[in-house]
């Protein structure tokens, strides 16, 4: 009897060491384990990395805009790039052009940040203070506006080249493609194109081939104003996917990108982590205020602070810089000193 005792205490023994040396760097999770605490993910240059020094536009050049007009550019000395992700800004700039860029939209890098701003208020387009730049050029997108302003600057004559809004690892090829296209330098295109896919497939493949399952929930939020949870299509969800993570939006049946956040919803997807933009998480006054939201604290990211934060105008770009974005991210989710 003692003897049998004694295997029983040994057992319970080794397996409260075993729980315990486990704990010192991470914790388990609704679907996998993670690292416990917040840290946050950078790139070692926030800068884009030129292709070429001297870039050399064969102009004219007619492309198909987004929108389905044809687009004759004659002159790219003078270029504006808007566009809410700060995409077409780092891809120009990543083209070796970026000494044409006039004006820029918010999202930007500190390369940029002396340029004028188009738009101050954040997403809101004005044509008086494009035209005051006397653009050659204007590259921009959907995803910020008024329509009206880009037709208004159509009208005086400004060529405005819409590209595909969309933003996911399956675009960033094309979205460098639209770009070179438009500013008469396809071959720098392509070598952009390759290089960034050769760090792309360099970033995933430093995911260790044996780790743990874990799910990771992308929030988006700005104070107390907005708080959402991405789901499908939120382009967080391809960067998890890449991670060898899983969605927490789309486990917890979320059909649209994002969703107001809900206990109900953090609860029913149980991250084991959360993804969040760096100004995001100062909004709500860091991991503390955050540990506050609607069902977070309920969460196994919650209850260990597992949270990586990234800054925003590089994390959901998916623009040149996507191999190191990757990079970083793998680097905060697989940290080496967490073994």
């Amino acid at each position: 009897m003692f003897r049998s005792t004694a295997k029983v205490l040994s057992a319970l023994l080794v397996a409260i060491v075993t729980l315990a040396l486990g704990s010192c760097s991470t914790e388990s999770g609704g679907s996998g384990t993670s690292v416990a605490g917040a840290r946050t993910a950078t790139v070692a240059d926030p800068d884009p990395r030129p292709i070429t020094t001297e870039p050399s536009p064969t102009l004219p050049t007619t492309v198909r805009s987004f929108d389905g007009v044809d687009v004759t550019v004659t002159d790219v000395s003078r270029i504006v790039v808007a566009d809410r992700s700060g995409t077409l800004a780092q891809t120009v700039f990543s083209l070796g052009l970026g000494a044409n860029v006039v004006g820029r939209s918010t999202a930007i890098f500190p390369a940029g940040e002396h340029l004028p701003n188009v738009t101050p208020g954040g997403h809101g387009l004005n044509t008086e203070a494009i035209l005051a730049l006397n653009p050659t050029v204007v590259l921009t997108d959907t995803s910020i506006g008024p329509l009206a302003v880009q037709q208004q600057l159509r009208d005086t004559g400004v060529p405005v080249v819409f590209v595909d809004p969309e933003r996911s690892l399956d675009t960033v090829a094309d979205g460098i493609e639209s770009v070179a296209a438009a500013l008469g330098v396809p071959e720098a295109g392509e070598a952009l194109v390759h290089r960034t896919n050769e760090e792309i497939a360099a970033a995933q493949s430093a995911v260790p081939a044996e780790h743990p399952e874990f799910t990771v929930a992308f929030l988006y939020l700005r104070g107390s104003a907005i708080k959402m949870l991405g789901g499908p299509g939120s382009g967080a969800d391809a960067l998890i996917e890449a991670l060898g993570g899983r969605d927490a939006g789309t486990v917890a049946g979320l059909e649209s990108q994002f969703m107001p956040i809900t206990s109900e919803a953090m609860i029913a997807s149980a991250p084991d982590t959360i993804l969040i933009m760096t100004h995001s998480l100062e909004s709500v006054g860091g991991p503390q205020g955050l540990a506050e939201l609607p069902g977070v604290a309920q969460t196994p990211a919650g209850k260990n602070g597992s949270i990586v934060d990234m800054d925003d105008a590089v994390l959901l770009s998916f623009g040149p810089e996507t191999g190191e974005v990757l990079a970083a991210l793998v680097e905060a989710f697989y940290p080496t000193d967490a073994a």
